[in-house]
């Protein structure tokens, strides 16, 4: 009888241990999904940033007949185009004040020349800029959703034992409000 009490206390320690084991696979798995999700959200806003970037560098080619705009401006642009692909969040809420900078005075020059607001493809790039505003909140959005999610799980017991044991960090949140509160600087 001492035997299979024996072999029932083993097996309940065994079963205890196995659904430990698979607890923790399960939170480590689930960290990884959010990590991996945050990783493709950034490469989505990436690519949106990149599209803003251009078609602000294509309005810059249209605006130019009517206002000279300094060189400075045309190297910013591509400078921020070429530094998007490889932004963190902590760089693409700088590159994202700036590209906002630039598109609002790009906007201020388009109400100083009446044909220039007429003019077909100036509005359509300005209404796709637009447009692509829109795509990079949503993106930005649905990452700091990510985050909050995965920041949650490394702060809460017990999914921050097995955060912690991997050696995971909080992920960093998209902040383009303070950029959205404050009007553009308009200079010329």
């Amino acid at each position: 009888m001492f035997d299979w009490i024996f072999l029932i206390i083993i097996g309940v320690i065994v079963l205890v241990l196995i659904a430990l084991v698979l607890w923790a696979i399960g939170i480590y798995n689930r960290f990884y999904t959010l990590k991996n999700s945050s990783e493709a959200t950034l490469g989505q806003i990436r690519v949106a940033m990149k599209k803003r970037l251009d078609m602000i560098e294509q309005l810059l080619g249209a605006v130019k007949s009517y206002a000279k705009f300094e060189k400075e401006t045309f190297e910013k642009v591509t400078a921020m185009r070429a530094s998007v692909a490889t932004a963190g969040p902590g760089d693409l809420n700088k590159v994202e004040a700036e590209s906002r900078s630039i598109f609002g005075r790009l906007l201020a020059v388009a109400e100083n020349y009446p044909d220039l607001k007429t003019n077909t493809t100036v509005m359509s790039l300005m209404d796709s800029v637009k447009g692509i505003e829109d795509e990079i909140a949503r993106q930005r959005y649905t990452y700091n959703n990510i985050s909050q999610e995965f920041n949650t799980m490394l702060d809460t017991i017990p999914s921050n034992f097995v955060g912690r044991l991997i050696g995971l960090l909080r992920l960093e949140y998209l902040q383009f409000e303070d950029a959205i509160k404050t009007p553009p600087k308009i200079e010329f």
